[in-house]
């Protein structure tokens, strides 16, 4: 491997691994935390929110310092590709491509560096090349790409349940969704009350008599 492909290949796991690093962390300390991130993966449909923000927080965290270290890449790859696929399938999937749409645009370019990153290799510049450990080509890429799709699988059968209604949700942490709306009643769905009547019209008029009314007759 030349020094620029060397270089080429350290930019690319170091943006890798500090991109996934700091999407872990806002699993964990942003927005709404963990309890937000738990409620996201129990509208998802996955069981046991909160093990699942967790695991997404460590497996993230995780696999992105291994690649900034370029120690174990293509499994370090392979579990980046994982929790891609799972974001793709479950959450991104129905909003089509673009990201400016929630679409899966951002998880399917993050999941497809990892397999080339794989193939190409950790280059000289990583942890990996200072052990002695080699895999890359089509053994690296297919590992990455293998392990990654065989943990979603795992993951899928073990957690996901669409349409049940989940522990999470009867807990106090309901799922991501829209939520009951209080029923709007429409003008013309209101019954029919009579004005309110000023106190001007509430009085009794008394009668009042014309001067000539009130002279006696002569």
């Amino acid at each position: 491997m030349t020094g620029a492909e060397s270089t080429a290949v350290l930019l690319l796991r170091v943006v890798l691994g500090v991109t996934v690093i700091v999407h872990g962390l806002n699993h964990w300390r942003g927005g709404g935390r963990i309890a937000g991130t738990a409620r996201w993966f129990t509208g998802l449909g996955l069981r046991h929110g909160r093990l699942q923000a967790w695991l997404s927080v460590v497996t993230e965290v995780g696999a992105g310092a291994l690649l900034v270290l370029g120690l174990l890449t293509p499994l370090a790859g392979a579990a980046v590709i994982s929790v891609m696929l799972v974001a793709g399938l479950l959450a991104h999937r129905r909003n089509g491509f673009f990201v400016f749409k929630d679409g899966y645009e951002y998880v399917l370019v993050l999941a497809v560096a990892c397999v080339a990153l794989a193939m190409l290799g950790p280059g000289d510049v990583s942890l990996d090349a200072a052990a002695g450990i080699s895999i890359d080509g089509w053994a690296g890429g297919g590992l990455a790409a293998g392990v990654g799709a065989a943990g979603t699988a795992g993951l899928l059968a073990a957690f996901w349940r669409p349409g049940a209604q989940l522990p999470e949700a009867t807990a106090g942490e309901a799922p991501n969704g829209p939520r009951a709306e209080t029923p709007h009643v429409t003008p013309a769905e209101t019954p029919d009350t009579p004005p309110a009547k000023s106190p001007a019209a509430n009085r009794v008029e008394t009668p009042q008599e014309s001067p000539d009314e009130g002279q006696q007759p002569s």
